[in-house]
């Protein structure tokens, strides 16, 4: 049994091929967060167990789609096999587990987290708005080069440090609009949404034309794979729109989310000053 997915000459075949590292690293992940949980509560715990609930499901889902993206048969067939597979890994990783994993982690756990590693203060870099969006684009455009692909994925510890990076730098991408740390997410909810357009909406599009509508084959390792499916062009032009357009219903679905609870906070705040004008402009009772 491998550790971890990667490209193999082979012709493809459906027999399940389970990767032990995929598993360790969830079963890691998922213990790892139940121990800090219980450990934290044992000392006090706070806020509500609606919230620690939801908390740990969106944690769980996080960890749901970081093995779906890692495990065969989506690891494998990205791993060596179609580069349509390829992308949506990266999707997987930057769109659903990073988010999730964000989410459900608290405010304590990533205090207590950046204390021990000592990292607050480049955590906090890392989380500015400009800086998460160049560094999150910069990852898609240099693990999405030819070069890089090829090199990475023919081995093992190749694979599994562009599976991990790709997950990071859904981390830098998330961390300014999900944050549990208020202090590290962008000042407002304009400053979220116009993040977001241009960080993970507007840029991509860029090299996705590119590969989209590139004459020939970019990367060797799927051109000269055994063929699953369509044709090596054919696979690497439904790679390059779901990069162009894949991402689009989960941005602008968070994107319509920020704008209506903002919305709504400032009819509340209207209303609330309204009310205040209302009371300090009445004339007072007579006896």
């Amino acid at each position: 049994m491998r550790w971890w997915c990667v490209a193999v000459n082979e012709r493809w075949s459906w027999t399940p091929r389970p990767y032990l590292g995929v598993w360790l690293l969830c079963g890691a992940l998922v213990a790892a967060y139940v121990w800090a949980v219980r450990r934290h509560h044992r000392r006090g715990p706070d806020g509500g167990d609606g919230r620690d609930r939801r908390r740990a499901v969106w944690f769980g889902l996080g960890v749901v789609f970081l093995w779906l993206a890692s495990d065969w048969p989506v690891g494998s067939l990205g791993a060596g096999y179609l580069s349509s597979i390829h992308m949506l890994q990266y999707m997987l990783y930057t769109l659903a587990a990073a988010p999730f994993l964000v989410l459900g982690t608290p405010a304590w756990m990533l205090e207590r987290i950046m204390a021990v590693t000592r990292s607050r203060e480049l955590v906090r870099i890392l989380c500015r708005p400009l800086v998460a969006a160049v560094l999150f684009n910069v990852v898609l455009i240099a693990t999405h080069a030819p070069f890089t692909v090829d090199t990475l994925r023919t081995t093992q510890v190749g694979n599994f440090a562009l599976d991990m990076i790709w997950l990071f730098s859904g981390f830098l991408l998330w961390m300014p609009v999900v944050s549990p740390i208020p202090e590290l997410q962008a000042r407002s909810a304009p400053a979220k949404l116009v993040y977001l357009f241009c960080a993970a909406a507007l840029i991509p599009m860029i090299p996705g034309g590119f590969i989209a509508f590139s004459p020939q084959p970019l990367y060797a390792t799927y051109e000269l794979a055994p063929r699953v499916g369509p044709s090596a062009i054919d696979d690497q032009q439904m790679a390059g729109v779901l990069m162009k357009i894949g991402n689009l219903p989960v941005i602008w679905a968070v994107m319509a989310v920020i704008w209506f609870r903002w919305y709504e906070s400032e009819q509340r705040r209207n209303r609330q000053r309204r009310e205040v004008r209302q009371r300090t402009t009445a004339p007072a009772s007579r006896p």
